[in-house]
C-alpha cells in the first residue's frame, strides 16, 4: 500500500486554512498534485519565500517584506490622515477600493471584555505615539460595526483630543466586517464618513 503520510499532512494543514474544510483541502491538494509543475512547486517556493521574508511593519502593522511597509514609506501618503483598521485584511480591503490616499494603522484586534483584551493588548499606544509625532489632522476609524468595534472606536476617540476623529458611514452594515465588503460599499462608506 502506498505511503501517503506527507500528502495526508498537507491535506490536514490546508484544512486549517480559513474557508477550507477537510473535503475542500483534499480537492485542492489533488489539484495541486495534478498540476505539480504549474502550481504545486511554484506555490511551495512562494510560500517558502514569504515564510522567511514576511514581517510586520514597525510603524503601522501592515505585512510586507521590509521593516517599514511601502505605504508608510510613501511620502505622498503623508497627507495628515490615518485610517485605523482592526487587522491586515481590513487594510487590504481598503487598499482594493483605491479611494483612501493616506496612511493606515492596524490595531491587531478590538477591545473585548469577554476575551480580556484591553488597550495595552492592541496597538493603541503606538497609534497615540504616531499622532503625537506625525502631523496627523484626521483619524478615520474604519472598524467593524460590531459591539467590540464600536467600543474600541469610542475608546480611541476619547484618547485623541484635539484631532478630528471620523468614522465610516453609510454602506457598512451593523455587524459587518470590512474584509467581506465589496469595493463600492467601502468607497461609499469612506466618502460619507462623519464626525465621531
Amino acid at each position: 500500500m502506498a505511503d501517503t503520510r506527507d500528502i495526508d499532512q498537507l491535506i490536514d494543514l490546508m484544512a486549517r486554512l480559513p474557508g477550507l474544510g477537510p473535503r475542500s483541502a483534499r480537492r485542492a491538494v489533488l489539484h495541486l498534485i495534478k498540476k505539480r509543475g504549474q502550481l504545486l512547486l511554484p506555490l511551495a517556493e512562494a510560500m517558502h519565500r514569504v515564510g522567511t521574508s514576511a514581517r510586520e511593519c514597525l510603524n503601522c502593522g501592515n505585512i510586507g517584506t521590509t521593516d517599514i511597509c511601502d505605504i508608510c514609506r510613501n511620502e505622498n501618503r503623508a497627507n495628515g490622515q490615518i485610517c485605523v483598521v482592526e487587522d491586515v485584511a481590513d487594510l487590504w480591503a481598503m487598499e482594493r477600493s483605491q479611494v483612501f490616499k493616506g496612511r493606515f494603522h492596524i490595531l491587531g484586534g478590538t477591545l473585548s471584555a469577554l476575551d480580556a483584551v484591553g488597550p495595552e493588548d492592541l496597538r493603541i499606544p503606538k497609534l497615540i505615539d504616531r499622532i503625537a509625532t506625525e502631523q496627523v489632522t484626521e483619524v478615520i476609524l474604519a472598524l467593524g460595526a460590531t459591539v467590540d468595534g464600536q467600543t474600541t472606536a469610542h475608546y480611541i476617540a476619547d484618547q485623541l483630543p484635539g484631532v478630528t476623529v471620523t468614522s465610516l458611514a453609510q454602506g457598512v452594515p451593523v455587524g459587518g466586517e470590512l474584509d467581506y465588503l465589496d469595493d463600492g460599499t467601502i468607497t461609499a462608506a469612506l466618502r460619507a464618513r462623519r464626525a465621531f
